[in-house]
């Protein structure tokens, strides 16, 4: 099977990159099988400690899914739809959300459909000048399926998200700055290096503590404030009995007592 996803290691961060640029990286099952694969693995190896995400060649990040085969699926039958596609691509978009090291998205153009619900998954993303952004569903007579009803909605705002969702038209990077989806909008030719170095500050830090703001805020998101407070605090009971925890403390106590 071809590499649809390339996988580099740049010091700490797996740099993963949707690889079928004649097809604008669309999404195909097996690519998506492919990357949660890598994902897997990518968990178990101490050695990295984030991810970035990004698409091959010049002109996408992903237009979303492959078209062409999930109308396949569509053809057998709700049922079989609902199996392979939906659910394919939620549990995609579902494993980037909770992943335990940080996930960033470097847009480096087109973002449609389930691109933009990557996207909108990730922990943190940067868009090139270059990028455009849309929720084209409606226009072939489907929803959102990988998340993005829910996900832009939350991010954006309900109002805001609708009106991508219900139009499909396209927007610009820094219209996704506006409303939440991107962090940062830089020139093309600094993209990479700029989600390369974003890693790079938050890998300076514990592992293990980065995990646990990750899971408080993904899993405090959706609840009352009680119930996130809850989740904050069991986050950090886990991360105070730890060696990291008191190794940062030491250090921090010994810098201030040499000032």
């Amino acid at each position: 099977m071809p590499d649809l996803v390339l996988s580099e290691t740049r010091g700490a961060v797996a740099l993963l990159t949707f690889n079928r640029p004649n097809k604008l990286n669309a999404l195909s099952y097996a690519l998506i099988d492919q990357l949660m694969t890598m994902l897997d693995r990518i968990e178990d190896d101490e050695d990295i400690r984030a991810v970035v995400l990004t698409g091959a060649g010049d002109r996408a990040f992903s237009a979303g899914a492959d078209i062409a085969e999930f109308s396949e699926s569509v053809k057998a039958g709700p049922d079989a739809a609902a199996k392979a596609f939906v659910r394919r691509g939620q549990a995609m978009t579902a494993r980037m959300e909770a992943f335990p090291k940080p996930v960033i998205a470097a847009v480096n153009g087109i973002a449609f459909g389930g691109g933009c619900e990557i996207t909108e998954a990730v922990h943190l993303a940067i868009a090139s000048e270059r990028a455009t952004f849309a929720k084209p569903e409606i226009a072939i007579g489907i929803t959102p399926t990988f998340g993005g009803t829910q996900r832009l909605p939350r991010l954006a705002g309900r109002k805001r998200a609708l009106e991508y969702l219900l139009t499909g038209d396209s927007f610009s990077p820094q219209r996704a700055l506006e409303i939440g989806l991107v962090n940062r909008v830089v020139p093309h030719e600094q993209l990479l290096d700029a989600a390369l170095t974003l890693a790079g500050r938050i890998t300076r830090h514990s592992p293990l503590a980065v995990a646990r703001v990750i899971t408080a805020a993904t899993r405090g998101l959706n609840v009352s404030i009680a119930e996130g407070l809850a989740i904050e605090s069991e986050q950090f009971a886990r991360m105070a009995a730890t060696q990291d925890t008191r190794e940062a403390l030491d250090a921090w106590l010994a810098a201030r007592a040499s000032r």
